[in-house]
């Protein structure tokens, strides 16, 4: 039996795109109780549109909103939380970085102060990205240190630091996860590389890359996050403290990730290289043995599964017209 089973859990972004997969499996476990963060209500969303908000206590409200996270905590004697919500639109960051750095890391703070003080607390995971390693980031393994140089990169480094500290310093059980790049079905944040390709894909129109396409990220599909998450809440007693990489090994460049996609696909996607992307870490990549070892994860999917499955809910969702044209 799952160690969450028929405990309290609160899951902050939960109508996200990490958020929704997360919830969606944490119902089959069984717990007592979940509670949702939710900024909105979007009812394309994968959250809304799979009616998870039906059996879920959906709350809305701000992270920034301390007493209402307090409030949150206690009133509902949270035993799990799973922090996954943020503001994770970088280019959002250069142009409002106060909101940015106030969301990540005064609304972590927020959530780990919350947690301490209440005593049904059993686990924090927190969610830091690679991005918290700054440029240097080749392999990257959890003991180097942590280096964001840009409004988004740092908020990540901060958030990371401060969940450590409060379970160095104040016995909290609190752990980081460090991934690349989340996609999967459920993501219409077609500012993002992959929901763009999809959507370019699907639309016949041309795919705008921002940077000059050579940069390498690493892509991590969302139900192997999950299964990141989950494996460090059911071994909270060995990463209490610690923080942990996790990579699927699929580390691709702009312009290999548009082929590659081609391939899987088998649509020829179009593209227009803008190149006008400043301040990019130029590539990211996570040694993921620790986690591996420890916690006993290892990603599922291989990159072609994940990617058909996704380009399967964009089908759906873009021939019928459920989707916000963002744009690209």
């Amino acid at each position: 039996m799952s160690h969450l089973t028929g405990q309290n859990i609160f899951v902050t972004g939960g109508a996200g795109l990490v958020g929704a997969h997360l919830v969606s499996r944490l119902l089959a476990l069984k717990p007592a109780k979940i509670v949702c963060l939710c900024r909105s209500r979007d009812p394309l969303s994968l959250f809304y549109s799979e009616k998870l908000d039906e059996q879920v206590v959906c709350s809305y409200g701000d992270l920034k909103d301390k007493e209402r996270m307090f409030d949150l905590i206690s009133k509902h004697e949270i035993n799990y939380i799973f922090h996954v919500a943020a503001q994770p639109i970088v280019p959002t960051a250069y142009v409002n970085p106060y909101e940015t750095l106030d969301t990540n890391i005064m609304g972590t703070v927020n959530i780990l102060e919350a947690a301490r003080l209440s005593p049904s607390t059993r686990a924090v995971i927190v969610a830091s990205s690679d991005k918290a390693y700054g440029k240097h980031c080749l392999l990257a393994e959890e003991n180097q240190a942590l280096a964001g140089d840009h409004p988004y990169d740092a908020s990540k480094s901060c958030a990371d630091l401060l969940a450590q500290t409060y379970a160095k310093t104040y016995g909290l059980p609190a752990t980081v996860s460090r991934f690349g790049n989340i996609y999967g079905p459920g993501d219409l944040n077609f500012n993002r590389i992959i929901p763009g390709i999809m959507k370019a894909a699907l639309e016949n129109s041309v795919l705008q890359i921002r940077s000059d396409g050579h940069f390498k990220r690493d892509y991590v599909y969302a139900p192997d996050v999950v299964d990141g998450y989950l494996c460090l809440a059911e071994n909270i007693a060995a990463a209490r403290g610690e923080a942990f990489n996790f990579s699927s090994g699929q580390n691709f460049s702009v312009l290999d990730l548009v082929a590659k996609i081609s391939d899987i696909i088998g649509v020829k996607i179009k593209h227009e290289i803008l190149n006008n992307q400043k301040n990019e870490i130029p590539e990211q990549s996570l040694n993921f043995e620790k986690a591996a070892k420890v916690l006993g994860w290892q990603s599922r999917y291989p990159f072609a599964e994940g990617i058909k499955e996704t380009f399967a809910w964009y089908q759906n969702k873009i021939n019928n017209k459920k989707y916000m044209p963002l744009g690209i």
